[in-house]
């Protein structure tokens, strides 16, 4: 590629940024950086009606917390702005003059009415209604009227729109790096409206000019805009422009059912749908994977395996090892089944990866926004817990009875563990562990196993009441770890109160 590659994604400002946003972006994102290109971002918000306040700020916080900044964009800065497609409207009209001068365009004076009346009477017959060659010449439009009849028209500041005027008859190629050679007969495209009678551009003609003028190389976006690509090519020749390459990423389906990912199904299923949480102003809540407490290298690994394979069995990526292996070619054309269960089976492999020094300072945090304090040394607690942890939250489900001495025993596991000599064993291990001076694990361990066995008594008759009586349910670390940890103190005090309720 002589050419810098340059891709952008342009998402509109209409919301929370969906899923299937954040794997373009990420796609963008790792096809600029294997090129050596640069990843811009446009925010495309000419439709002032849907613009909801807080969704840039949104997109932008999201993009960040994956690690995929932008190179250019709103907030960035770069040599194309600006990236705010409202920054940009001056320019619009001046293509759209350009196509009208060129007969690529026309004004058109129809009133929404008359156009609903055309659509009305073509259902009545069973027809769709389309605005383009077969009937253009006969609606109220710059082709069927005289020249000083459209003068007259602008001149009285009549309302229009500028629509594009489709080639007829021609069957138009199209190139597309996922899905290959396709062509399409341009007869049946309809003459779409490329600026809008409030004196803005529709998103089809902003995104081609700012594409062209951003001097964008690649337009890899998702497969809901491959009906535009049509017009986006015609769009390109017509200026005399040479058109990027275009590739259309698969859509990404619902974990179970037909149709896509809807931004109201994480929820439903009870898993998030967005990159970070999202309150709308109606008091909805919409939850997002950083509160649920997923690390950012999981999402990405997992959203890179959403509609692209590596071509090998490697599963775990880098963002670096991503960006090395990433190639469009090997994006699948069918759409991407979302794995709510893979997700987490990346989230628990990135957990068992983290520094545990900085594990530890995420529970740490996590125990002071759930107002438990400890004198306890939650470093050594970290590491006996993470296995079985998925989510920093779960390492207080595995371990709250570090912080929390147990109120009651589970019924099922106090039935089968507190027998009638349950009372004389748990006292002679309160006896030994007072006879312990240097507290260890280790020495704990010896102490107690050392008594079991030169005593012949079933290890099960000791060992399940003492865990019951620690933890309050039969899970937790090592035993001996839990009471070198708790201190000795703690540990007898935990004892007693079990002997006490046997």
């Amino acid at each position: 590629m002589s050419q810098k590659v340059r891709v952008r994604f342009a998402p509109s400002p209409t919301g929370p940024l969906h899923i299937g946003g954040v794997r373009t972006a990420l796609f963008n994102y790792l096809f600029a950086k294997k090129h050596g290109g640069d990843f811009v971002l446009r925010i495309e918000d000419t439709d002032q009606t849907r613009y909801v306040e807080g969704a840039e700020a949104y997109i932008i916080e999201a993009l960040n917390w994956l690690n995929i900044p932008a190179d250019e964009g709103p907030v960035t800065g770069g040599n194309f702005g600006p990236y705010r497609q409202s920054e940009r409207k001056d320019l619009y009209r001046e293509y759209a003059d350009k196509l009208i001068e060129a007969g690529h365009a026309y004004y058109a004076f129809d009133t929404s009415e008359a156009l609903d009346a055309h659509r009305q009477a073509h259902e009545a017959s069973g027809k769709t209604f389309i605005y383009n060659w077969h009937n253009r010449l006969k609606l109220d439009n710059s082709l069927a009227l005289s020249e000083e009849e459209v003068t007259a028209k602008l001149n009285a500041g009549d309302a229009y729109v500028i629509r594009f005027k489709t080639p007829q008859d021609e069957t138009l190629p199209l190139q597309d790096i996922v899905r290959g050679a396709m062509q399409i007969d341009t007869n049946v495209l309809d003459d779409k409206v490329l600026f809008k009678s409030d004196g803005m551009p529709t998103y089809h003609l902003a995104n081609i000019v700012d594409d062209h003028l951003m001097e964008i190389t690649h337009v890899i976006r998702g497969e809901e805009w491959l009906p535009s690509l049509a017009l986006h090519v015609l769009l390109y020749r017509a200026f005399g422009w040479t058109a990027p390459q275009f590739a259309h990423l698969p859509l990404l389906m619902k974990p179970v059912g037909k149709g896509k990912l809807s931004k109201r199904d994480g929820d439903k299923m009870g898993f998030p749908v967005f990159p970070l949480v999202w309150n709308t102003s109606e008091g909805d809540v919409f939850s997002g994977y950083r509160e649920d407490g997923y690390l950012p290298e999981a999402v990405l690994n997992m959203l890179a395996f959403l509609g692209w394979n590596p071509g090998t069995e490697q599963e775990i990526f880098s963002l670096l090892e991503l960006v090395d292996a990433f190639d469009l070619t090997r994006v699948n054309k069918s759409g991407a089944k979302f794995d709510p269960e893979k997700t987490k089976w990346f989230q628990h492999h990135y957990l068992q990866e983290m520094d545990e020094g900085v594990l530890t300072a995420q529970f740490k945090k996590f125990l002071e926004e759930k107002g438990v304090t400890t004198s306890l040394d939650v470093s050594i607690i970290v590491p006996l817990l993470k296995e079985r942890a998925t989510f920093v939250s779960d390492l207080w489900e595995q371990g709250s009875f570090f912080f929390e001495a147990p109120t009651s025993y589970n019924e099922k596991a106090a039935k089968k563990a507190f027998k009638e000599e349950t009372p004389a064993l748990l006292t002679q291990v309160v006896a030994h562990l007072n006879d312990i001076t240097n507290f260890t694990a280790a020495n704990i361990s010896e102490k107690v196993k050392g008594w079991i066995t030169s005593n012949d008594i079933g290890f099960g008759k000791v060992m399940m009441p003492l865990r019951l009586a620690l933890v309050g349910e039969m899970k937790g670390p090592d035993v001996f770890d839990i009471i070198s940890i708790l201190g000795k103190d703690e540990a007898i005090t935990r004892i007693n109160a079990a002997i006490a309720a046997c």
